[in-house]
């Protein structure tokens, strides 16, 4: 299996990845689909990687900048990772996770945010933080990871897109 960057020809494929990912998930929306394809519209994806086996994508994961209070402070959003139902479970999302958070951290981020399910981004090292907040649900579902200090203190927002199709 091979990690890297998104290419222009794998939108298609990339679009197909995210909609079977989620189409049996109960939490979706059945829109992170759109979502990817609305974040990258906006110049807004800074990462957007694929899993390739076999020349096919069988995964990918989108980073998008968040604002803390309406500022931008280095931080981003994990999210939506996908993999195709047929090769979840088998550590691809974990391989996707792990390479765009040590991308990341390569770069002058300060932290990142994660809405999901504590049990798995616990072992990325996402923690919840008193001092960050998100209004867009349960607040034990989101969670943080902090590169380099200070921890900022405030509101997190994810990009307009996130609003637009969610």
């Amino acid at each position: 299996m091979l990690i890297r960057d998104e290419a222009s020809g794998d939108h298609r494929a990339i679009r197909s990845v995210v909609d079977a990912a989620f189409e049996s998930m109960p939490f979706s929306n059945k829109k992170e689909g759109a979502l990817v394809d609305a974040l990258r519209a906006a110049g807004a994806l800074t990462m957007s990687l694929v899993a390739e086996d076999n020349d096919a994508i069988i995964g990918h994961i989108a980073i998008s900048p968040v604002t803390i209070d309406g500022a931008a402070l280095g931080w981003f959003g994990l999210g939506p990772v996908a993999v195709l139902p047929e090769r979840q479970r088998g550590g691809v999302g974990s391989a996707l996770i792990d390479a765009a958070l040590s991308r990341l951290r390569a770069t002058a981020a300060a932290g990142c945010v994660v809405f999901g399910k504590p049990s798995f981004y616990e072992r990325f090292g996402f923690r919840q933080q008193a001092g960050l907040r998100f209004a867009g649900g349960p607040p034990e579902l989101f969670m943080t990871l902090l590169f380099r200090s200070p921890a900022p203190i405030g509101a997190v927002d994810y990009h307009p897109c996130f609003g637009l199709v969610g």
